[in-house]
């Protein structure tokens, strides 16, 4: 064997283990919510699909209202994309084609949001929603988070790409900002809108804290935190069950990636090339 080949192999055999270490705790989970409490405790452990597949799954569905905390995910997940990604296409196109005071301090304070996550600011964003009355609403789980800097960073590195006789042709054809952005920017950066929609689709799906805390009504609950209650709804956790509400609760973020993976590969690689 070449050494070149031999070179490959060791390369497909570690990029090989690397993927089943990280889909190993994916593959557990799948298993174990097929089986019952006494497979998944047994003694050597049972690294095979068990007899109670379709129970476990049916329980987590209907038995702990699944379809009830995912809806909700859904709607909240789909608001805050559209709406993250409208403001931060907007806010881009602010900040490269017109003029304004301090444009580039406003930009830099917009950058240094990053380093201000949510979990920092609950306690003053509580008593703001509290005093808001928006407290036990959708608001509460929607509006906190309808500004990104991420998403605005992004559009912006993507508008600065595109070439500027775009944007003189456009102000000849006597294109007014709106009709610019929507024929000529959003059709060059939809690879950018895909990049933002997987991340901050599958960002929101994953809230826990902020829901947690908000929110006191189960049947407005999210996904997450419906996972939780499932831990101690029990007498005896079942993790059978848990482990098929999890695997449930997976589907639709994987979906939107599944569907997306191409266009959010591409959103991040930004060129000079057009």
């Amino acid at each position: 064997m070449s050494r070149k080949r031999l070179s490959n192999l060791i390369v497909h055999v570690l990029l090989i283990f690397s993927v089943l270490v990280v889909a190993a705790p994916i593959l557990l989970a799948f298993i174990f919510s097929t089986q019952t409490p006494a497979q998944i405790f047994s003694y050597p452990p049972r690294f095979t699909f068990g007899t109670a597949m379709l129970e476990n799954y049916s329980i987590a569905w209907n038995q702990f209202h699944l379809g009830v905390y995912m809806k909700n995910s859904f709607y909240i997940a789909i608001a805050v994309t559209v709406g993250k990604t409208i403001i931060s296409f907007m806010a881009a196109l602010a900040l490269v084609y017109f003029r304004f005071p301090l444009k580039g301090a406003v930009f830099t304070f917009i950058l240094l949001t990053l380093m201000m996550p949510t979990e920092i600011m609950i306690v003053a964003l509580f008593d703001l929603v509290t005093k808001l009355g928006w407290s036990n609403s959708y608001a509460a789980l929607i509006v906190p988070f309808l500004a990104s800097a991420t998403g605005t960073f992004l559009f912006r590195q993507q508008f600065l790409q595109i070439p500027t006789s775009l944007v003189d042709a456009a102000k000849i054809d006597g294109a007014g900002p709106l009709r610019f952005a929507w024929a000529i920017l959003l059709p060059m950066s939809l690879n950018v809108v895909a990049a933002m929609a997987v991340i901050q689709f599958v960002y929101m799906w994953n809230q826990y804290l902020w829901p947690l805390i908000i929110i006191r009504e189960g049947n407005r609950q999210v996904v997450q935190v419906g996972l939780r209650m499932m831990t101690s709804g029990q007498d005896a956790t079942n993790w059978g069950i848990v482990m098929a509400g999890a695997i449930i609760a997976l589907l639709p973020a994987l979906v939107v990636f599944l569907l997306l993976q191409e266009q959010f590969s591409r959103g991040f690689a930004l060129s000079q090339e057009k």
